[in-house]
């Protein structure tokens, strides 16, 4: 009976030893293909595999950047006083439209009073004066007045045409038109006009306030020639050209594409690494207003390239793989050398041992069979 019993175990302990050693090549055989995972049909249908073609495109690369809506020196406007004043009257508030001409605000001050008069004065004097000049002259061509009295008066009627004019200089700088200053239009009152059509920017003073000369009243916008500031980093320079299309969107409304084309670049690269780039919007909308935040997407030149769904391309690290089916539910792992991302799609620059446009590639699911093949090395 005993002998019976040990024989059984020996026969238990035989066919045990040979299961292990069948068990050890499928495990030499998995070490062997770090680079390739198999999967068994309840495993494919639960991870859904969609496989790709790479394909020959026109692409361009895209790449995003930010900034701010702004105006050119020319369009933004700072309204100042040159003789100093009080306001006397203005209706404008921050965002609110003018026209050209229109007037703006009032000043007054007695100085515009005295201007106004020794203008006159001045004129008076020198229409007397270049009558004299000219009587002068003839008796002295006639040699019925001497040199000398030709020349003081030649000297007196020059002196007053230069107050004349200077004066008159004057009463421009303020906003008044000398040909329609006269003793019946004396006022203390002086109107600044608007240089421009646009928006107020800002309102700095109020009613009855002095101002300096120096002091700005207002400053005004025209935003009908809007700029796109964008800053660019240095590393994507060398995709930036004049003339490139540009589309620029607001966080609020980020559906609303605003075109736009580079018409300057800047020559100098600030702290941050990053150059200041204009663009030029293609047609203007009034709810650009300067200082509003945007976000823009760049178009470089296109070119014809091989290309992938971004989706199919695995990062590890510095390094970009990608899955290439080699068989009935077999995958083999390819490194491959990525250029430009443009949108969905990722450029392939170099890929051994992979036949670009011929081998069925792994589209949706690359990234599952990733995880799997690293299990399994593991």
């Amino acid at each position: 009976m005993n002998k019976i019993i040990i024989y059984a175990l020996f026969v238990i302990s035989l066919a045990s030893c040979g299961g292990a050693d069948k068990e050890a090549p499928k495990e030499a055989e998995d070490a062997g293909n770090a680079n390739e995972v198999s999967l068994d049909t309840a495993q494919l249908k639960n991870i859904s595999l969609s496989l790709v073609q790479a394909k020959e495109e026109q692409i361009s690369k895209v790449f995003k950047v930010n900034g701010i809506i702004d105006v050119p020196p020319q369009n933004l406007v700072s309204v100042c006083m040159p003789m100093g004043g009080y306001l006397k009257y203005t209706k404008l508030l921050p965002g609110m439209h003018f026209n050209k001409g229109e007037i703006i605000a009032v000043m007054e001050d007695a100085k515009y009073v005295d201007l106004q008069q020794d203008f006159l004065i001045a004129q008076t004097r020198l229409d007397m004066l270049v009558k004299e000049y000219e009587r002068q002259k003839d008796l002295n061509a006639s040699k019925a007045s001497s040199d000398k009295v030709f020349q003081q008066s030649k000297e007196a009627y020059e002196s007053a045409a230069i107050t004349y004019k200077s004066l008159s200089e004057k009463l421009q700088l303020i906003g008044l038109n000398p040909s329609k200053v006269s003793e019946k239009t004396i006022s203390r009152s002086v109107p600044i006009y608007a240089p421009m059509s646009g928006f107020v920017s800002k309102v700095l003073v109020n009613i009855g306030k002095y101002v300096n000369p120096t002091d700005v009243l207002f400053e005004l916008v025209n935003p009908e020639d809007i700029h796109l500031s964008l800053n660019v980093f240095e590393k994507d320079l060398e995709y930036l050209y004049h003339g490139m299309r540009v589309y620029a969107y607001t966080n609020i409304h980020p559906e609303k594409r605003y075109a736009c084309e580079v018409i300057l670049i800047g020559k100098d690269v600030g702290a941050d690494r990053s150059v200041n780039v204009h663009c030029h919007f293609e047609t203007y909308d009034k709810n650009l207003v300067p200082g509003t935040y945007m976000n823009a997407e760049l178009i470089g030149l296109s070119k014809k390239a091989w290309v992938l769904p971004t989706e199919a391309i695995i990062h590890d690290g510095a390094d970009h793989y990608v899955f290439v089916q080699k068989g009935a539910r077999r995958y083999q792992k390819v490194k491959v050398l990525t250029g430009m991302i443009t949108g969905e799609q990722t450029e392939i620059l170099e890929a051994e041992g992979l036949k670009l446009g011929v081998d069925e590639i792994v589209s949706k699911g690359a990234y599952t069979l990733w995880m799997k093949l690293n299990n399994v090395a593991e």
